[in-house]
């Protein structure tokens, strides 16, 4: 991924980015199994082309669920892909599902 979406790789990390964060977070989980694999790499871009954008008005965060599984259960993520938007550690919005730049642009200018 560009540079402008943070990649935690444990569940610390993860908790670190978002207390050091003033604002909103939009976290970006993915998953390691096959299907969850290629819809990932298609909002791969995506997500980095809006957390260029965007910048300044949030912090992206892209994480694996297998190896965040505890923001995964604090925050009720049961798919790969999914958009969680979080401001002090409470979920504003979430979307499961690929999503195309129109898509993720509506559900941050709806939710933001």
């Amino acid at each position: 991924m560009a540079r402008g979406v943070h990649q935690p790789l444990e569940n610390e990390e993860f908790d670190f980015i978002l207390a050091m964060t003033d604002g909103p977070v939009l976290a970006y989980f993915c998953g390691t199994w096959p299907k969850a694999v290629k819809a990932c790499k298609e909002m791969d871009p995506v997500v980095s082309d809006i957390a260029q954008e965007y910048a300044g008005r949030l912090t992206a965060v892209k994480a694996d669920m297998t190896r965040c599984p505890g923001p995964v259960q604090r925050y009720g993520v049961t798919a790969a892909p999914s958009l969680v938007l979080i401001e002090r550690d409470e979920v504003t919005a979430a979307e499961t599902g690929p999503m195309d730049r129109t898509a993720v642009k509506h559900f941050l200018d709806t939710h933001l």
